[in-house]
């Protein structure tokens, strides 16, 4: 026995017992940290891989995708660049047709905007609504939403237009596509970056 220097007593056995209770404590932490990292690698087997089976060679193939040149598309066009039968993916917002490509895991097929994939969302955006019922097959000209629903949609285009890229216009039935020159979709692209 020796006194500790606070007027206790310390003993042998005392060291032994703090020695253990280290060693209880690192055992105590390196299960926690083990436990931890078992469950965040099970958030990401169930988080990390949602885009389904193929769905990381499908996000690899739209990245080597080269950058789409101008043009316009009718309804039909469209729906062809839905992410499924062509791992490009296009939507239209109020008339403009936007390469949202780049962001496949909201857009592509198994992605909770995939509704609007190849298709005209206005609508869709300026309700809130992500049901089918709510895009139309046919050309809409969106003259029966209110001022309120109209702002919505131009809000959106606007966010569109900054995180993705313009390829063209939707057309009206009936419509011409415009031609675009080389130069204007080098121009507009730069711009866009």
């Amino acid at each position: 026995m020796a006194d500790d220097g606070q007027g206790r007593l310390r003993t042998e056995e005392g060291r032994a017992g703090g020695a253990a209770l280290a060693g209880g404590e690192v055992l105590l932490s390196v299960g926690l940290l083990a436990l931890a990292l078992l469950a965040a690698y099970r958030l990401y087997l169930r988080w990390g891989t949602r885009s389904g089976p193929g769905g990381a060679a499908r996000q690899g193939e739209a990245a080597a995708l080269p950058r789409m040149k101008r043009r316009d598309f009718s309804l039909e066009q469209l729906r062809e660049f839905d992410g499924a039968r062509n791992p490009r993916i296009l939507l239209a917002v109020n008339g403009k047709v936007f390469d949202v490509t780049k962001g496949s895991k909201f857009y592509g097929p198994e992605g909770p905007y995939g509704i609007f994939a190849g298709r005209d969302a206005s609508r869709g955006l300026a309700t809130f609504c992500l049901d089918k019922d709510a895009l139309r097959d046919e050309y809409d000209d969106l003259s029966d939403l209110n001022a309120v629903q109209m702002e919505s949609v131009r809000e959106w285009e606007m966010q569109f237009k900054e995180k993705y890229d313009y390829v063209g216009r939707l057309l009206k039935p009936g419509e011409e596509p415009s031609e675009y020159t080389d130069e204007e979709d080098t121009k507009d692209h730069t711009k866009q970056e």
